[in-house]
């Protein structure tokens, strides 16, 4: 007989622990019958914790499934990128069970910004701007591979903005898509807070494919939209080159013919201007075609675009057009490639109308905190502060560089030339 029994908590052969009697009233010896009774406890405890955490893991299950089919549906519904990394970073916090969850982007060479974040100091967090090197989340996107910190306040990669929030456990988990890695999905818990627990891992990153998804997503839909637009705008260039000009072209040769007809010397010297006025016309009609064809991209890269056009521009206009191209700016602003060109485009066409200069230079390069696009020519200048108005190609320009949260500036002297300077953050 024995004074002390312990027997294995079990269901169906895996353990959850043990159950002990250590002493019997009146200090008899616990028997046989006691030992069975144990055994029967210790069984039905076994399928007791079994059932609960089956339950659990069904609860957990549902609440993911439900989750991911919210982020799902967003993405199908053309929910704003934005938006959908919100939904995706809410939810991996609320299943993950943790703090704070943030999401990080590169923002530039060499530097993230945190574009979602839940929780947490949630709003000090969202668009906080941060050095690559140095973090937890660089280098998850130069290695891919994800990182689990116990205290992510004690790691030595402290240029993290979670890290300054007063965080403790930690896990970042790469996105991926095709390879390519885009940023990180973070869940954490404070200072001094329990670990994640151990199903977070693979949580987290479920929700990692989940947010690549949507930005790729997001992606696509600009690209989409940008494709849409060059559609849009060489329709447009081709019905303006095959209906509007060739009328007009018409247009002049009848006056021509009538000029040389007329008796009169004011009558012809009337019907000449006519014509030239349409020549004026069809001229400001190319110019507007030239600015609007998107071809000059097609299978070229950015610097060779900016080249391509001064050469364009030089062989229609007779102005000299020099191309000083940074090739590294150039690649760091394939992403925007198209509004570049377009910028480039409308200040050229702002030269071959107005300026009567005999050269012109487009120049590319990185400045004082972001990228400049200038173009400048030896023409006949302007005062501004005597100009009336704001000519539409100036308004066209400044709006675009709005759009792009950046700048356009006019600089010019009479009788030394135009600068248009664009400045661009990055």
């Amino acid at each position: 007989m024995h004074s002390f029994l312990g027997v294995p908590v079990t269901a169906r052969g895996r353990v959850y622990g043990n159950l002990y009697l250590t002493e019997k009233r009146g200090g008899q010896e616990f028997d046989a019958d006691d030992e069975r009774a144990l055994v029967l406890l210790a069984a039905q405890a076994g399928v007791a914790i079994e059932n609960a955490q089956l339950y659990e893991e069904a609860r957990d299950r549902a609440q993911r499934l439900e989750a991911l089919r919210a982020i799902s549906t967003a993405i199908l519904a053309g929910t704003d990128t934005v938006e959908l990394l919100a939904l995706v970073v809410r939810h991996a916090r609320e299943l993950a069970g943790a703090d704070l969850a943030t999401l990080a982007r590169p923002a530039g060479p060499g530097r993230l910004t945190v574009e979602a974040a839940d929780g947490l100091l949630a709003e000090q967090l969202r668009g906080t701007v941060f050095r690559a090197e140095g973090s937890v989340t660089g280098e998850v996107i130069r290695t891919g591979k994800a990182v689990v910190l116990a205290d992510a306040s004690a790691d030595e990669r402290v240029v993290q903005p979670i890290v300054r929030a007063g965080v403790g456990p930690a896990v970042f988990i790469p996105l991926a898509v095709r390879g390519t890695i885009l940023g990180t999905l973070t869940v954490a818990n404070v200072k001094g807070g329990p670990l994640l627990r151990e199903a977070a891992i693979p949580l987290v990153e479920t929700f990692a494919e989940q947010a690549a998804v949507a930005i790729e997503y997001g992606r696509l839909q600009g690209e989409l939209q940008r494709l849409a637009l060059l559609e849009d705008r060489e329709r447009i260039a081709k019905e303006l080159h095959d209906g509007a000009i060739q009328a007009l072209f018409a247009v002049g040769m009848g006056l021509q013919g009538s000029a040389a007809l007329a008796a009169s010397e004011e009558l012809r010297s009337r019907l000449q201007d006519a014509v030239e006025e349409v020549d004026r016309v069809v001229r400001d009609l190319r110019n507007y075609i030239f600015g609007l064809r998107p071809g000059i991209l097609a299978d070229r890269q950015l610097d060779q675009a900016l080249q391509r056009l001064c050469q364009e521009f030089q062989e229609r206009t007779g102005v000299v057009a020099i191309a000083e191209i940074d090739p590294q700016v150039a690649a760091e602003l394939a992403g925007q490639a198209g509004d570049v060109v377009q910028l480039a485009r409308e200040a050229l066409s702002n030269v071959s109308r107005h300026a009567e200069a005999a050269t012109c230079r487009v120049s590319l390069y990185r400045g004082d905190g972001g990228w400049v696009l200038e173009v400048d020519d030896d023409g006949r200048g302007f005062d501004p502060a005597a100009a009336t108005g704001t000519g539409q190609g100036l308004r066209n320009l400044r709006e675009r560089a709005e759009r792009l949260g950046g700048q356009a500036e006019l600089h010019s002297i009479p009788g030394e030339g135009t600068r248009v300077r664009v400045t661009m953050p990055g």
